[in-house]
């Protein structure tokens, strides 16, 4: 058995209504579970698109179900949903969080590590 993925399709039976589709494709999509499943059904009923109750119930056989514990938050969830949305997008987030911490740490060894004669006191003192 193959390891679970976050970028993955599920089925999720947590929030489903029947068999998980919709609430699968609005977890995948970080859609409201609502809007899906209203889409589904407006195109079933009113645009009259009745293979999609075929498609469904073969999605509903073929894909696995999301595995519980899949996601450690709700943070880690909203950032899997925008890496399957755009990858590079979320790419350049995480390079940009980075350069801001490593802004952030040399900023604090420029503290540390200039003449600072109060923090030298205190260290002389420590002795």
């Amino acid at each position: 058995m193959a390891e679970d993925s976050p970028t993955r399709f599920y089925l999720d039976k947590q929030n489903a209504k029947w068999k998980g589709v919709c609430a699968g494709i609005a977890d995948y999509t970080g859609i409201d579970p609502l809007w899906v499943r209203l889409g589904t059904a407006a195109m079933v009923f009113i645009a009259q698109q009745w293979w999609i109750i075929i498609a469904y119930m073969v999605v509903a056989w073929v894909t696995p179900r999301k595995p519980i514990g899949l996601y450690n938050n709700r943070d880690e969830e909203k950032f899997w949903q925008g890496v399957r949305s755009n990858p590079k997008r979320t790419t350049a987030e995480v390079r940009s969080k980075f350069r801001e911490l490593d802004r952030r740490l040399a900023d604090i060894e420029l503290h540390y590590t200039s003449r600072n004669t109060q923090l030298a006191k205190e260290i002389d003192s420590l002795r």
